[in-house]
């Protein structure tokens, strides 16, 4: 009786994290896999959004980092890694 109630408890352990594993590990990999690859196609006149939300549009492409217009003559420098998303806008309207 004793080596059963072991063997159970040893299977619900692993059960565990084989749900931990799937429900959350393998996610974060395949979200994490996807902005590498997003970072890696990142090419001039993309317009993107930062981490912190900023709009801005890639006028330059370095080793590391980007750097974005913002605004006319504005100029800011950026991690790639920075990045959040590349947006497709239709116009501005402003």
């Amino acid at each position: 009786m004793g080596f059963s109630s072991q063997y159970g408890s040893i299977l619900y352990i692993v059960a565990l994290f084989a749900i931990l594993y799937f429900m959350m590990i393998r996610p974060q990999q395949q979200r994490q896999k996807k902005h590498e690859e997003m970072v890696r196609n990142l090419k001039v006149d993309d317009r993107v959004i930062t981490v912190g939300g900023l709009y801005g549009t890639i006028i330059k492409i370095k080793d590391d980092y980007i750097v974005l217009r913002v605004a006319e003559n504005v100029r800011l420098k950026y991690q790639k890694n920075a990045v959040a998303q590349v947006t497709v806008e239709e116009s501005e309207k402003e």
